[in-house]
């Protein structure tokens, strides 16, 4: 069982060889639970925020030359003592200092732990944890930028302030309601009416950018679709930046999807090369063929490949109308050859068409720089802070924001005042739950477990 005033120790660097593990102790116990085993100096004398060289041993066996940083309470990740052995990499010496550590006063942290505790000693909020995980997880500039705002406390600090501004008008409201004698209740519903406006147009914007920035966050699924033989494998080796799919002249090389997550700029794209769509009575293809239309539906951006070197078949014209309300890109591929095709009778005409040679890698940072203008436009907002609420931060933001639509159509339908303000205090409440107060136990639990062990 989980206790909060438990000693607990985990390995907080990545499995496997390298020069340098961390072993990590937070707790009332950590210090004194690692001079049991510590050979060097008084670990209980020196400096906070020191690191001190010595030897783990268990008993009269060295198991390694360690540096020992001690970082007492408060001013720790944890709020609590914090202990890291800074020992030997690989995973045999790393893992024989953790064994000697753990004991009677030390349990091994479950994951996410140190951030958990971090959380609930109020070393940082809701919001500010979950980024810690995405800043992990980042595999772009943008998605770093993004967490480390959220870090930061950013977000958390505009939830703040505008629970800070609701909060002066539910007291005001509460006034009013317990005094009506003062007959201030027409200045205190003007007050709620301009802060409910404020509060939205703020709220709507990071609603607008999150909602859009979602796929930057988990990834842009990305079908390439067209005919077979059409250069849709070369083209994800081209993306790929070398030989992922099997290319050959061939129709129909590629039966099923194949799928590759790459990184283009400050984009992630997750690439499926799907079978070329076509009429046959093949069953295999057939399999394959549904696939690649229901991946035109799954998809946030279609890529849709044409063969520049011949004329448009009934099916492409049919693709070209399947996938027009859908966001993407139109490419014309194998320039390099002499072109056929002809697009005068689809409804191409207003639509801005990409030449590339996949074969030859032409056409790669036209592709890139279009891809980016589609998708990273508007993610900055108007202070230029890239915040991206995550699903569970941005369903209470719908939530907030449905409560402060009702209190607009109260006070304009003039219903009383203490039931208007049940729309509001439920519009206050909802923004608290983003960062974490009054959060269940069940969500808290839940959220940490995603993180990694040590962290």
């Amino acid at each position: 069982m989980n206790f909060m005033n438990d000693t607990i120790a985990a390995i907080s660097t990545p499995t496997g060889l390298g020069a340098i593990s961390i072993v990590r102790l937070s707790g009332d116990n950590a210090i004194e639970a690692v001079m049991e085993h510590f050979k060097g100096t008084d670990l209980n004398q020196v400096p906070t925020h020191t690191i001190n060289y010595g030897h783990i041993c268990d008993a009269d066996e060295v198991i390694d030359e360690v540096m020992v940083t001690i970082m007492r309470a408060p001013k720790t990740y944890t709020k609590e003592d914090i202990v890291e052995i800074n020992c030997h990499g690989g995973p045999y010496v790393t893992q024989k200092v953790l064994s000697t550590i753990l004991g009677s006063k030390v349990r091994m942290a479950e994951p996410g732990e140190f951030t958990k505790r971090a959380f609930l000693n109020g070393r940082i909020d809701l919001t500010e944890a979950e980024a810690v995980m995405d800043l992990i997880n980042s595999k772009t500039t943008l998605q770093e930028n993004a967490a480390v705002e959220m870090v930061d406390g950013a977000f958390s600090r505009m939830i703040k302030d505008l629970r800070e501004q609701m909060i002066q008008v539910i007291a005001n409201a509460e006034v009013n309601i317990d005094y009506p004698e003062y007959d201030e209740e027409e200045l205190t519903r003007q007050k709620m009416q301009k802060t409910t406006e404020s509060v939205l147009n703020q709220l709507q914007e990071v609603i607008d950018y999150s909602e859009h920035g979602q796929v930057l966050k988990s990834g842009i699924k990305t079908a390439i679709i067209g005919a077979p033989n059409v250069g849709k494998s070369s083209l994800l080796n081209m993306l790929y930046r070398g030989n992922r799919a099997i290319v050959t002249s061939i129709p129909g090389t590629t039966r099923d999807t194949l799928e590759e997550e790459i990184t283009i700029g400050q984009l992630v794209l997750d690439l499926i090369d799907t079978a070329g769509i076509h009429h046959t009575d093949d069953l295999i293809e057939k399999l394959g063929i549904e696939k690649s239309h229901q991946m035109i539906t799954r998809a946030d951006l279609v890529l849709l490949v044409l063969d520049g070197s011949r004329q448009l078949s009934a099916e492409e014209v049919q693709l070209i109308n399947d996938t027009k309300d859908k966001q993407r890109i139109v490419i014309i591929n194998k320039t390099d050859l002499p072109q056929k095709i002809d697009l005068s009778q689809t409804n191409l005409a207003q639509e801005e068409i990409l030449k590339i040679s996949a074969l030859n890698g032409i056409g790669f940072k036209e592709l890139k720089e279009q891809i980016e203008s589609m998708f990273l436009a508007g993610i900055e907002n108007s202070n230029g802070e890239v915040l991206l609420a995550n699903a569970r931060q941005l369903g209470l933001l719908n939530k907030t924001q449905e409560a402060l639509q009702s209190v607009l159509t109260g006070l304009a339908d003039d219903v009383p005042l203490d039931l208007v303000l049940i729309d509001f205090n439920e519009a206050w409440k909802s923004l608290g739950e983003i960062i974490g107060e009054n959060a269940p136990d069940e969500l808290v639990n839940e959220l940490f477990s995603r993180f990694c062990l040590g962290k």
